[in-house]
């Protein structure tokens, strides 16, 4: 019941002093008791005994809003006692009765002192936007009114809720692309000529210039052109030309802000960008260099970079893919026999489950064969080898099976025959050495 009667109350007092909105005591027959009303609230407001001061407040500011003509105390106060009292309310209605209060304030204290009315707007936006949470179209209103009043010298304090508010509007398809890029420039001009022209708050505007760009980062690409995008990054490119952190940071900039090659100095930066993205994936990538110059007939470039990959590489299964490939071309390109079975059974040995090292020390087992040896009987031994290889492979790695036997079975033909071995007083399932490089033993069967 109290808060309805305060919200009853207060539109009968706005009411019964609208008429008179910049009347003084000057004169009044009641100026004498006016003034100790004055000074009676004005000493309980000091105290911050808002309560108590808001009767004698009223009626001094019933009879004369504007005092003496001389001092805009009575809205001063007005708004900070109602500002207790939007703080104080519960209830939602008594909570917008002082808010509504507050705004007529503001509004009579811009009628009569309109000399202190560009400050004075300034102040009220900040408590529009961050106490009074007003709506936000009538925030812009007094935003707008605020920097038409105050021109290059409007209070900073307006920048932070008019550049939030912009892009919650934008957001919200509540204005276009066309009024966010004006509402942009207003802020950035304001700003520019605070942080200039102001002495004592130049910190102030940078801070809100600061936080203007970082609002409307979030909606830049929907609002702005390249050549808002190259006037934003360009400059620091260029201040800074050789720096990859800076020109790669610019490029990702104008690329997202719709900036294409065709434009040169666009095109420059995409240069260098691209250089350095692959000169940096190169240097951490050394195996993927190594594909490539494999490809391009650089097999010992490729080997030095396998090995660079080799020690970087602290995952054993890519370890041991690096070591077959580095086999792969000891083998097949170089004819480095010996090195190519060690970097074959490195392979193995990180990859204990994997047949492809295994089938290619028997593809060079096989293709030795042929002149491993200077006997049918030696060569046939190296056959043998080969053989025992594919059955390794096949052993440990299922996945293998069929192409291991296909080997196999080609090479169980060269098996030395059981006629010469007999001449040189050999048996089935003795052990003999394979001569030449490979050098391993084997248990021998004939074809």
């Amino acid at each position: 019941m109290k808060k309805i009667l305060f919200v009853s109350a207060l539109s009968i007092f706005f009411s019964s002093f609208m008429f008179a909105q910049c009347e003084k005591w000057t004169g009044s027959p009641d100026e004498d008791a006016l003034t100790d009303a004055h000074s009676v609230y004005r000493g309980l407001v000091k105290a911050k005994d808002y309560d108590s001061a808001l009767p004698h407040w009223e009626k001094v500011y019933k009879a004369a809003p504007a005092a003496d003509g001389q001092r805009s105390s009575h809205y001063i106060d007005g708004i900070e006692i109602y500002m207790h009292k939007f703080g104080k309310a519960t209830d939602k209605a008594e909570k917008q009765a002082a808010s509504d209060m507050i705004m007529k304030l503001y509004d009579g204290w811009a009628e009569c002192y309109p000399k202190e009315a560009p400050a004075m707007r300034g102040d009220q936006v900040y408590k529009m936007f961050y106490t009074l949470q007003r709506p936000y179209a009538e925030t812009v209103d007094i935003i707008q009114k605020a920097m038409k009043l105050g021109g290059d010298n409007t209070s900073y304090s307006v920048i932070d809720p008019y550049a939030r508010i912009t892009v919650h509007q934008f957001k919200e398809k509540q204005i276009d692309a066309a009024e966010a890029r004006n509402r942009n420039e207003q802020l950035m001009k304001l700003s520019d000529a605070g942080i200039k022209n102001s002495k004592d708050y130049s910190a102030y505007y940078q801070q809100s210039k600061d936080a203007v760009i970082s609002l409307f980062s979030e909606i830049e690409r929907d609002i702005f052109d390249c050549e808002y995008f190259k006037s934003k990054y360009v400059a620091q490119y260029k201040a800074d030309p050789s720096n990859p952190e800076v020109y790669k940071e610019v490029y990702k900039q104008l690329k997202r802000g719709g900036c294409t090659k065709s434009d040169p100095i666009v095109y420059e930066i995409f240069k260098k960008d691209s250089m350095s993205t692959m000169a940096t994936f190169n240097a951490n990538n050394p195996a993927f260099l190594a594909s490539k110059l494999y490809k391009a007939g650089d097999f010992n470039g490729a080997l030095a970079k396998y090995q660079e990959a080799i020690s970087a590489e602290a995952d054993p299964s890519k370890k041991g893919s690096y070591h077959f490939s580095v086999a792969s071309i000891q083998f097949r390109k170089l004819k480095k026999y010996s090195d190519a079975r060690r970097s074959a059974l490195q392979a193995a040995e990180l990859r204990p489950n994997w047949g492809k090292p295994y089938m290619l020390i028997g593809d060079m087992y096989a293709s030795s064969s042929g002149s491993c040896g200077k006997t049918p009987f030696d060569k046939g031994l190296a056959a043998i080898a080969a053989i025992d290889k594919y059955r390794k492979a096949k052993s440990v790695d299922p996945s293998f099976a069929d192409e291991a036997s296909k080997k196999i079975g080609k090479y169980m033909a060269y098996r030395p025959d059981e006629e010469s071995a007999f001449m040189m007083g050999v048996k089935a399932g003795q052990s003999q050495k394979v001569p030449c490089w490979i050098g391993e033993t084997v248990s021998v069967s004939f074809k």
